[in-house]
């Protein structure tokens, strides 16, 4: 059941979603070559607990941190350890604070100091599939006009999109109906109404779509170990247009 929001929960969206944006600044400003996934994992938890908030991924599903870090060729759900970032890596930074009862969700990938233009190409085609996707958030469309604008824009540019994890509903739980996949035929999916709040996360790989689980259960990499981004956001559909809850 995909559960429609009122003009008030939308705003308890924002203001969660703005502690999210708010989370992922303070963390980029601390990366550096050299610092440790953990020591950007306490930067994120401190500020989100400082906001009177509560770190959404902290436990879910026994999650054991406040971020997921995932580096180059891990796509989601990296665990935060003891590994430090070099320059020339790319980190994708995925983050979820809860207040008032309500999640936001985002996620950035960033370049640890001098990375080549392959990297720079992935990252700016997988934020730019984003925006192709959020453009087609809109009352009347069908859900996968979404999926389909950002599948048909990144194998445009030669890269892939992951199948196996996908966008999703959110509100007062992390993961709500409807699923947003990144790939599928448009004019298809439920019809877009006003008040529905989704996350859209484009997943792009460099290679193969193909994805596989590592041995902690948890952290997700790439099949053939080429690098893959990850960029997302939390909005709400209205009558005006998609609103960005998270920027």
């Amino acid at each position: 059941m995909i559960i429609i929001k009122s003009d008030r929960e939308q705003q308890y969206l924002y203001d969660a979603g703005q502690i999210v944006a708010k989370t992922h600044k303070e963390v980029a400003e601390a990366l550096k070559p050299g610092i440790t996934t953990q020591e950007l994992d306490r930067v994120a938890e401190e500020y989100i607990l400082k906001q009177q908030a509560i770190p959404s991924f902290k436990g879910y599903n026994g999650f054991p941190a406040t971020i997921c870090a995932s580096i180059n060729e891990e796509v989601v759900h990296g665990i935060p350890s003891l590994k430090q970032v070099k320059s020339g890596d790319i980190i994708s930074i995925d983050i979820g604070a809860t207040l008032n009862g309500y999640v936001g969700d985002a996620a950035v990938t960033l370049p640890v100091g001098e990375v080549d233009e392959s990297l720079k190409r992935l990252l700016d085609v997988t934020k730019q599939s984003l925006y192709e996707g959020i453009n087609k958030a809109r009352v009347g469309n069908r859900l996968f006009d979404v999926s389909h604008a950002i599948q048909s824009f990144v194998e445009d540019k030669d890269f892939s999109v992951v199948r196996d994890f996908v966008g999703h509903g959110i509100g007062r739980d992390m993961h709500e109906e409807p699923q947003v996949p990144n790939f599928g035929p448009p004019g298809r999916g439920p019809r877009l109404r006003a008040g529905m709040t989704i996350a859209i996360e484009p997943m792009v790989n460099v290679g193969t779509h193909e994805v596989e689980t590592l041995l902690n259960g948890w952290t997700v990499v790439t099949k053939d170990r080429k690098p893959s981004a990850h960029f997302e956001h939390s909005i709400a559909i209205t009558d005006k247009g998609p609103w960005i809850l998270t920027k």
